[in-house]
């Protein structure tokens, strides 16, 4: 089938006319996704549909154990002695609340096919402010993902916990590895916060003035928070029978995590109690002065001061007032609504507000590592994204030799490795960017001394085959032949996918994708939408930006992140009509090509945008793709790349543009 096909016929209306083909086709296994399936039609398929469509691909007994919290489905990397995997993993991103519920993760990865084999869930905790998902503000999982729908049809699964299980369970079945956002920090109120004030950095200040910033201020809140309880009672209606140390400290193991929070908060069960519960400690904290020290990210990291005049008021009367750096440097960012935890103490009681390196607070890493492997032992988690994992807050740089308090995304990965699960895999957001810019020295160097896997990088923000992205694809194509970690080809990302960034993405997505899927070496990601996403010529609505559902803002007042309703789909159909060429591309040549190293006939330099390139052990295929927006593709030097060798094309983007073509060839004998 042509693009020409999604021109003359709506999609909606070819998919009521051969829906059951596509279906048959994919429950055959004569595909691994359902051919033609708009995102749009795959998450509104009614519940029986989706369950039918998964027995007769799976069968029933795989359903059943994938019901079955004592059984479960291996996961499809389980059989890995080692994290490498991920180094040529093909990723989607999603961002379950752009979709509403788990199960609809599920709906959704019908429509992709085995050529992209994992799959990352943007955070599943329970939000605080402004319902942001990277604000989290406790470890239990959101229940707005809870799908109404899917318990209904399977009524055992009446929680948000049993669906993500049994969700994660269909996905390993379907061939999909499945991760989770690992995030050091959290809400600036969280429950961590208050339960375990010594795993965080507190201030207090008088009006727009911090008046101590004491590496001790965490036994005052302690004071304050023993105080409420002896006043209002626990919230489990439990008598007080043991000292404010015993709650509080870390090393008398007497009271377990969900004792503590039953304790202060509440049972797991009652959100509303348990938030009423978490705003009265909090107002009371902030009446006497006391909050946390907000996030920051870049160097200098430390030194910060109050702005008195920049201030907002919440509902509640509270005066949030801005931080800002004493000596700002120029990505220096200080994030509100977030706190960091407490990894190491201060140096000299914080006077000059400087971190001992040599002293970590091991509590607080065992705690953020022990949560972080309950959930993935719970939910059977392949890999995590490491959340701001270009933080490196030493001024000396990286360490010739970093201990294991080095850095605690990689505390995490090791720990849950220790415990058995050897494929645990870490996939790090940072950005490839020069040295002391995001973090203090060369940010090579940091990936590879936190064991990182893989990584984001920052290709998706610039226009394909402008200077930047020719300097870009060359800097990660050097780095994936010299460094232990790889950087990933990434087409679009939840947070680019924002009006800000619409420029990126108006034109060669298609070379984006092609390249995602046949440079086989290199590891993609892609955002869940990106298919269909409208060109946007002009600012679309907000509801149209899935960046924008990582909030949950309803307030006009703030215009560019306020979002009304459910998000919109992009109506970009000849775009998904080509990635769907693509697809069927992969789906008949993937088992021949997959994981494969590359071998280049012509290298890409930030001159030389033509490449082409074939297979190390598997030259049967020639790939050739020009990043050149004004030039098309001299078939000589084609030729003499691939040594005059009879060449078959089996594929080109050519009938869509002659500039940025894209074209696969078979060796002919």
């Amino acid at each position: 089938m042509t693009t020409d096909t999604y021109t003359q016929t709506s999609m909606f209306d070819l998919w009521r006319q051969n829906h059951y083909l596509y279906k048959d086709k994919y429950t055959s296994h004569q595909t691994s996704y359902i051919e033609n399936l708009l995102p749009e039609i795959a998450v509104q398929l009614n519940v029986y549909d989706i369950i039918d469509i998964l027995q007769r691909r799976l069968g029933n007994d795989i359903i059943q154990r994938a019901l079955d919290p004592n059984r479960g489905i291996e996961s499809p990397v389980s059989y890995h002695r080692d994290s490498q995997w991920l180094k040529k993993s093909n990723m989607v991103g999603i961002n379950v609340r752009t979709i509403g519920n788990f199960f609809n993760v599920v709906k959704y990865a019908l429509t992709i096919p085995k050529s992209q084999d994992s799959i990352h869930l943007l955070p599943i905790w329970e939000p605080g402010v402004v319902g942001s998902l990277y604000g989290m503000t406790s470890f239990n999982i959101n229940t707005e993902f809870y799908s109404h729908e899917l318990a209904t049809a399977i009524p055992s699964l009446d929680s948000v916990e049993k669906q993500l299980k049994f969700v994660v369970n269909i996905l390993h079945a379907m061939g999909k590895s499945v991760g989770m956002d690992v995030i050091p920090h959290t809400d600036r109120f969280s429950e961590m916060v208050i339960a375990y004030p010594r795993f965080f950095e507190w201030v207090r200040r008088v009006g727009g003035r911090i008046i101590s910033n004491s590496e001790t201020i965490y036994r005052e809140v302690e004071e304050i928070i023993w105080h409420y309880l002896v006043r209002n009672g626990t919230a489990n209606g439990t008598p007080i029978s043991y000292s404010k140390n015993t709650l509080f400290s870390p090393e008398i193991p007497i009271l377990n995590d969900e004792q503590r929070l039953e304790i202060i908060f509440g049972y797991k069960n009652d959100a509303q109690g348990r938030l009423r519960r978490r705003v009265e400690l909090m107002h009371e904290l902030i009446y006497q002065g006391y909050e946390t020290l907000p996030m920051t990210m870049a160097p200098p990291y430390r030194g910060l001061h109050i702005n008195p005049e920049e201030f907002m008021i919440d509902e509640n009367g509270n005066r949030w007032y801005t931080y800002e750096f004493d000596e700002p440097q120029a990505m220096s960012r200080v994030f509100g609504p977030l706190a960091r935890y407490k990894f190491f103490h201060s140096k000299d009681d914080n006077v000059n507000w400087e971190l001992d390196f040599e002293n970590p607070n091991k509590y607080a890493w065992e705690y953020f590592c022990q949560k972080v492997y309950e959930c993935q032992k719970t939910y059977n988690l392949d890999f995590m994204r490491g959340d701001m994992a270009h933080i490196q807050p030493r001024p000396m740089g990286v360490p010739a030799k970093p201990d294991r308090y080095y850095d605690p995304l990689m505390a995490v990965k090791h720990y849950v490795q220790k415990q058995g699960v050897k494929y645990f895999a870490f996939f790090a957001e940072t950005f490839l960017v020069e040295a002391d810019f995001m973090g203090y020295g060369d940010e090579n160097d940091h990936l590879e001394a936190i064991d990182a896997d893989s990584t984001l990088g920052d290709l998706q923000s610039s226009v394909v085959g402008s200077a930047e992205f020719m300097q870009k694809f060359v800097k990660y194509n050097q780095l994936l032949r010299s460094r232990k970690f790889a950087p990933n080809f990434t087409v679009m990302t939840a947070d680019k996918d924002d009006p800000r960034f619409d420029e990126f993405y108006r034109t060669a997505n298609y070379v984006r994708l092609f390249v995602s899927l046949f440079f086989t070496d290199m590891p993609s990601y892609v955002g869940l939408g990106f298919e269909t996403r409208n060109m946007h010529l002009e600012r679309g609505l907000n509801e149209e930006y899935t960046k924008l559902y990582v909030f949950a803002i309803r307030d006009d007042s703030d215009r560019d992140k306020v979002t009304h309703g459910p998000f919109i789909w992009g109506k970009n159909h000849y775009q998904f009509g080509l990635f769907q060429q693509m697809h069927q591309l992969a789906e008949n040549i993937w088992e021949e090509i997959k994981g494969r190293s590359v071998k280049w006939l012509l290298e890409p330099t930030e001159e030389q945008k033509l490449m082409i390139w074939t297979l190390q052990d598997n030259p049967k295929y020639i790939f050739v793709v020009n990043f050149d927006p004004h030039n098309g593709i001299d078939e000589n030097l084609v030729r003499e790349k691939t040594f005059n060798h009879p060449l078959n094309q089996i594929f080109t983007t050519g009938h869509y543009s002659q500039q940025h073509e894209c074209r696969v060839y078979r060796l002919e004998d």
